[in-house]
């Protein structure tokens, strides 16, 4: 299972002023990490609507007081879950930093944040993430905050494919990029959902992509 980078920075909790951390906050850095993977493995199992703070709170293996003393309920807890998200955009957004050939670096994103997509609990997560989204405003803010970020990323690389003369002129970077990201959004459900490996699919969908933007 994706962990959402939780693990991350446990070891270099600090408080306010930048002390070391001590042993107690580091229990409660783990004790907040294991809720949020519990909460993650609740909502992919039964759906967000489905899962209730007291099932979070029994997955983690913590009482419901211990729970509540880290996160106010669900909705927080998969509010933090959506801005973690972020932390595992940081390897597409080097990859499209990358100064090599446009062409070469849309081609190895597209393989990358295909595969990234393509797997259960990713679709799942991002179905109820989604679907939250919809009806929360603040996490709907965090959810497109990321995406968006990431399609002005893929943006440049068009942009500077276009001005490079490797990608057709007439495209416009900030719609295409979009609809490329759309595109991979699409074929991970559809292989995940049809049980079609992503590896299979691949081809296919950068050849589509490809012929879709390349100049010539």
């Amino acid at each position: 299972m994706n962990d959402r980078s939780f693990n991350k920075g446990i070891e270099d909790v600090a408080d306010e002023q930048g002390s070391p951390a001590t042993k107690r906050d580091k229990a409660a850095a783990r004790r907040r990490q294991t809720i949020l993977e519990a909460a993650m493995i609740c909502f992919i199992e039964n759906g967000y609507h489905q899962t209730g703070v007291r099932d979070i709170a029994r997955q983690a293996g913590v009482s419901l007081g211990n729970l509540y003393n880290h996160f106010a309920g669900k909705h927080d807890v998969l509010a933090e879950i959506a801005a973690l998200e972020r932390s595992e955009l940081d390897a597409f957004f080097k990859l499209l930093a990358d100064p090599s050939a446009p062409l070469d670096v849309l081609d190895r994103f597209v393989t990358a944040y295909a595969a990234y997509l393509a797997t259960p609990e990713n679709i799942v997560l991002t179905i109820e993430i989604s679907s939250e989204a919809i009806r929360k405003p603040d996490i709907g803010t965090l959810f497109l905050a990321n995406r968006n970020d990431l399609a002005t990323a893929l943006a440049l690389v068009v942009a500077r494919g276009v001005s490079e003369g490797d990608l057709r002129a007439d495209l416009d970077a900030d719609e295409a990029s979009l609809m490329i990201i759309e595109l991979i959004d699409a074929s991970a459900y559809r292989s995940v959902l049809g049980e079609v490996p992503m590896g299979k699919m691949i081809g296919g969908l950068k050849g589509f992509i490809f012929a879709a933007v390349r100049n010539g």
